[in-house]
């Protein structure tokens, strides 16, 4: 199989659809077929069968799907290194992030680099910390942004910033009006909270115990799936709720107030992960190196920025 070959079958793969493919790859429904049972004539298998109107892959295009994504990632890498002996950075750099990374920390850290390297071009998707780790996993990204770290999958975690989470009130709020609150005072609210798989919940979950509380000693009246919809909730005077300090004050600035608790320090690590066995190419190195050389956050007591440490 060559990298045209494999551009082709994946472009398939993914759409589940010859004329989708066609459409991707600017060729004609045909030409794509053709390419299709080529290759199943030259591996003696059938890769795809059909489901109603909809294509489905076989157990064989199945497996061979992660083949043709490491196929079509060396050819691009090999690309993107000779373009770079040029002297200039081309290529493209494929992204997954989880929610507030992926909508705040992401646009203005690739706004800096495509100005560097304005023959870069980004595809970013924005979706749960578990997808696009998972995306990773699989080739579809190169390199993923995410609110926490996990173990194992051969995956690098490097943190390159701290988010705050904080408590925010309505307006009219009470407490709006004072400094601080103590933990006590928590148990007589309503709180909106993030589902418990997102970095915001595991960071309000692991936090509490500091003032002696728990996840259930709140009185917890909505679950939300980000902290956008926490705060829409928090300004109509459903509850209160935490959320990241970087939807508070850039999105919510005004809206909402922030209100401290005593003894109570809440923070999401945010995450660059690329995958370890995995060879990088030419933009993705320039990209990881950028952030952590011009965007690494220093640790508490840091006066100077610092190279983050892996996970």
């Amino acid at each position: 199989m060559d990298a045209h070959q494999a551009h082709i079958f994946l472009a398939a793969a993914e759409c589940l659809s010859f004329s989708e493919a066609a459409r991707r790859l600017h060729l004609s429904q045909p030409s794509i077929s053709e390419h299709i049972h080529r290759l199943e004539d030259q591996f003696r298998t059938t890769l795809f069968s059909r489901a109603g109107r909809r294509l489905r892959l076989t157990d064989a295009g199945a497996t061979l799907l992660p083949m043709a994504r490491e196929v079509v990632a060396l050819s691009v890498r090999i690309d993107e290194t000779m373009d770079s002996l040029q002297g200039s950075m081309h290529g493209h750099l494929m992204v997954g992030c989880s929610t507030t990374p992926g909508k705040y920390l992401l646009p203005p850290l690739l706004a800096a680099f495509m100005r560097r390297h304005p023959q870069v071009r980004a595809n970013c998707q924005v979706t749960s910390r578990a997808v696009a780790l998972q995306q990773l996993c699989e080739g579809q990204v190169h390199l993923a942004l995410s609110s926490g770290a996990e173990a194992g999958r051969d995956l690098e975690f490097s943190r390159f910033f701290v988010d705050p989470i904080v408590l925010i009130t309505p307006r009219d709020h009470p407490w709006a009006r004072r400094g601080s609150v103590i933990a006590d005072e928590l148990l007589d609210e309503a709180f909106i909270l993030r589902e418990e798989g997102s970095g915001t919940g595991q960071a309000v979950r692991a936090g509490l115990p500091q003032v002696g509380l728990s996840l259930q000693d709140l009185r917890v009246v909505l679950m939300l799936g980000n902290s956008e919809a926490i705060a829409v909730a928090v300004e109509e005077g459903i509850g209160i709720g935490f959320v990241s300090n970087m939807v508070a004050s850039k999105m919510f600035g005004g809206r909402v107030a922030v209100v401290p608790v005593k003894g109570l320090t809440l923070a999401q690590d945010i995450y660059l992960v690329r995958h370890a066995r995995r060879p990088a190419g030419a933009v993705l190195s320039a990209f990881w190196d950028f952030v952590h050389v011009t965007h690494s956050t220093p640790a508490a007591g840091e006066t100077r920025p610092r190279e983050p440490a892996l996970a």
